[in-house]
């Protein structure tokens, strides 16, 4: 979400500089009000003391500009003269003229001499100075600006070796690994060939068939004979490729021993051929050896008049004896009776009105639908929820104005998936006097959806008892893997987890390389917790001028019951809430909208609050029925990203952090990783010192997911074949300096590695892809 740029009107005081800065590349700036320079206090009012001022000024530096020998012997650059030391590389010592270019015996010495005799004591001080003030100006950056640029990244199929002989870049898990660091060796002449990669269960074998209802294919025609196809991926990783620096593959049991180029990604779903075959067109551009591997079970499969909603209704009516029905009744007999039913999972992708289909936006949902719709059995439904900013539009009433902004806003494929909503209908179907709100720095409506997104999903739950659990997603978000390994073994991670030190460890980042394993960063949380003072949450909050719900708070499971072995507290139980980003302590944050807290009593302190920046999620029935209860009859809310965690604390129910790969573009050393992203109070990323305050958000820049990230674009679109300004430079470099680097001719050259092929990961924003779309 881009948080800051769409407001215009400001509260007062310092918080519309404080907002500027959000588009700057690098944070902290100051913010100090610098002094005037007074020229009157300097010349004074007489004539001709500043006529006599002037004239030695103007002797003196023509003196210094003729006759000072390392002025004349510099480059005449004009950008030298005006920065000087700041360039970021030493001065080139001056040789006289008269030494030949063809070195004998002694050359290089007597060279090295010479040059040497050129230099004064005063001038080899003044080097020295200047050396030392571009160090101090280096140290008023970020910190991480003098980390080095990793490159393993960008090693493509060509450099692809077993899982077993894989040895990163990053991080070096001794001192002396950085001697012995792997190069991007080639290991093919071209690229090798991909196999079929499912994250499914075995359907087909008779252990699934003896537990569950078996399942029917589904087909993306309405003839059933286009089966849903499969994606491709490669064994092995190529050599160097960095480790993610925050979570874990293998902790949530994701694998991490293959990779992903864009044909095997994609081209399942028209990447790599032209419209009049089906395709999108894109690729087509960008280097394609031994791409037709993906097409050769299949075809290239024409999506010209698929209808994705249909496809997806098929696909769940014909395997509709495999899940429950959100009827608790109905339920209830269900599970005592034979094999085992499954809850269904929605995914809502928050789209809007203007949003732009580029052909990518198409490859990425139509990867969505298949992958977690058709080839699980309708496990998963795929929805878009539609927000319509023209609040006088009757899109509750009118069928004609709803189809007529469909055909405006969404593909012909994806229309039937979308549900409406605008800004006018939350006012109608939450009513009533919100009260006061404690600070509100956007300036925005209650129901408006950039402090409350969470409404319309209220309501979309509302309207649909069938889910379970309802992921919530954002448009501009990337997955280089399979989606149904991803979201399912995110929740299934989340089942596994302790109600016991759940919050603890949910507010901090995990990192492996520091942290150890999971078992020995459980200790750590433990330990920190115990040293802070304070106890463990467990179980709904207390807290002056809260209000109960109409049904209790009932929300322990059996095995938290007094005399059970709390470790074993909530384990086996769906998690309610699902984060990507830690549940980190808003008070005293520095996060900007950490008092957007609204129809509580403001006699009383803020209540308590939890957050999680991004606000992709998985959110329970029962904790949407909360939020919506606290909506409706209370008359609460918060800021979007905090409403849903400070819900789940307030009332108890299981929340968690799933701590996914991230990677970062740099050589960070451990420790400051630490330092940067649990920073604040007790060794979180609450409190004071977050990383979420908004003077340290700069460390999010070089991470491939947060919404201020510089590198998940830049990687994306690497990946996807293009060449991109390398983000090196003078400095530290920034994005969009340096060097243009990858695309075709670099992926095609064969002293090079080839195409990229990455491990699963999230990357966010993606806020475009084909570089066309920035002309």
């Amino acid at each position: 979400m881009d948080r800051i740029s769409t407001y215009v009107s400001r509260k007062s005081g310092s918080f519309p500089s404080l907002m500027a800065r959000k588009s700057e590349v690098y944070l902290p700036v100051t913010t100090k009000p610098q002094p005037k320079f007074r020229v009157k206090a300097l010349l004074g009012h007489c004539l001709y003391r500043r006529v006599v001022i002037w004239t030695v000024v103007i002797i003196v530096l023509l003196s210094i500009t003729l006759f000072n020998p390392r002025l004349t012997a510099r480059s005449r650059d004009v950008f030298d003269l005006v920065h000087g030391s700041k360039s970021g590389t030493k001065e080139t010592p001056h040789v006289p003229e008269n030494i030949g270019l063809q070195k004998q015996d002694g050359d290089e010495d007597r060279i090295q001499d010479v040059a040497e005799e050129t230099k004064s004591d005063d001038e080899l001080k003044e080097q020295e100075e200047e050396e030392e003030k571009e160090e101090k100006e280096k140290a008023k950056g970020p910190h991480w600006l003098r980390y080095k640029h990793l490159d393993g990244y960008y090693n493509g199929l060509r450099a692809l070796v077993p899982f077993s002989e894989y040895r990163p870049e990053y991080p070096k898990t001794s001192p002396t690994d950085a001697a012995s660091e792997p190069s991007p060796t080639i290991q093919f002449s071209q690229p090798p060939k991909p196999s079929v990669y499912r994250s499914h269960p075995d359907y087909d074998s008779d252990e699934y068939r003896d537990t569950y209802v078996p399942v029917k294919r589904c087909y993306i025609d309405e003839d059933n004979k286009v089966p849903a196809p499969d994606l491709y991926a490669y064994s092995g990783v190529p050599q160097g490729q960095p480790k993610p620096a925050l979570g874990s593959y293998d902790l949530l049991g994701l694998r991490e021993d293959v990779c992903f180029d864009r044909f095997g990604r994609y081209g399942p779903y028209g990447l790599g051929y032209d419209l009049e075959l089906g395709g999108t067109g894109e690729a087509l551009d960008t280097e394609h050896e031994s791409s037709e591997t993906v097409w050769e079970k299949t075809g290239k499969i024409n999506y010209d008049n698929v209808d994705w909603a249909s496809a997806q209704d098929r696909c769940y009516k014909a395997n509709e004896g495999r899940f429950f029905t959100g009827n608790e009744t109905r339920d209830f007999e269900l599970a005592q009776a034979g094999r085992r039913r499954m809850d269904r999972i929605a995914i809502v992708v928050r789209i809007y009105v203007g949003f732009q289909w580029t052909s990518h936006a198409l490859l990425n949902f139509r990867a969505m639908i298949n992958e977690l719709s058709l080839t699980s059995g309708g496990e998963y439904d795929v929805h878009f929820l539609l927000h319509v900013r023209d609040n006088n539009a009757p899109i509750w009433a009118d069928p004609t104005t709803v189809q007529n902004i469909l055909d405006d806003n969404v593909p012909p494929e994806f229309q039937g998936l979308c549900t409406l909503w605008s800004e006018a209908q939350m006012k109608l179907y939450y009513p009533g006097n919100f009260g006061d709100t404690f600070e509100n720095p956007s300036n925005g409506d209650i129901h408006g959806v950039y402090r409350s997104a969470h409404m319309p999903l209220q309501h979309f739950a509302m309207m649909h008892p069938e889910y379970a659990h309802f992921w919530n997603w954002e448009m501009d978000m990337r997955w280089t893997g399979s989606y149904y390994e991803l979201f399912d073994r995110l929740g299934k991670w989340g089942a596994k987890q302790s109600r016991q030190g759940m919050w603890e460890r949910s507010s901090k980042y995990y990192i492996p390389g520091l942290h150890g394993n999971w078992e020995n960063f459980t200790e750590l949380v433990d330990h920190e917790t115990h040293a802070s003072g304070k106890r463990p949450i467990l179980g709904p909050v207390v807290f002056t001028g809260k209000a109960g719900l109409e049904e209790g708070e009932i929300f322990l499971p059996s095995n938290c019951a007094s005399g059970s072995d709390m470790t074993q507290c909530g384990v086996g139980e769906d998690a309610d809430l699902i984060t990507l980003n830690p549940l980190f302590d808003a008070d005293e944050s520095g996060w900007v909208f950490a008092g957007d807290v609204t129809g509580y009593d403001k006699q009383y302190q803020k209540p308590p609050r939890r957050c999680a920046i991004v606000t992709a999620s998985r959110l329970s029935r029962r904790l949407l029925r909360v939020m919506h209860e606290e909506t409706w009859r209370l008359h609460h809310s918060m800021f979007s990203e905090m409403f849903p965690p400070s819900m789940a604390l307030h009332h108890g129910l299981k929340a968690v952090y799933a701590p996914h790969p991230v990677y970062l573009d740099r050589d960070w050393p451990q420790e400051e990783i630490e330092n940067a992203f649990n920073g604040g109070r007790d060794h979180t990323s609450g409190g004071h010192g977050s990383p979420f305050d908004l003077t340290n958000e700069h460390n999010h820049k070089g991470t491939s997911w947060y919404y201020n990230s510089e590198f998940a674009g830049l990687l994306w679109r690497r990946w996807l074949g293009y060449a991109q300004m390398d983000g090196r430079g003078d400095n530290g470099g920034r994005a969009g300096e340096g060097t243009k680097r990858g695309g075709r001719k670099e992926e095609e050259n064969p002293k090079k590695s080839g195409r990229l092929c990455l491990r699963s990961m999230l990357v966010h924003p993606i806020k475009w892809e084909n570089p066309a779309e920035q002309e």
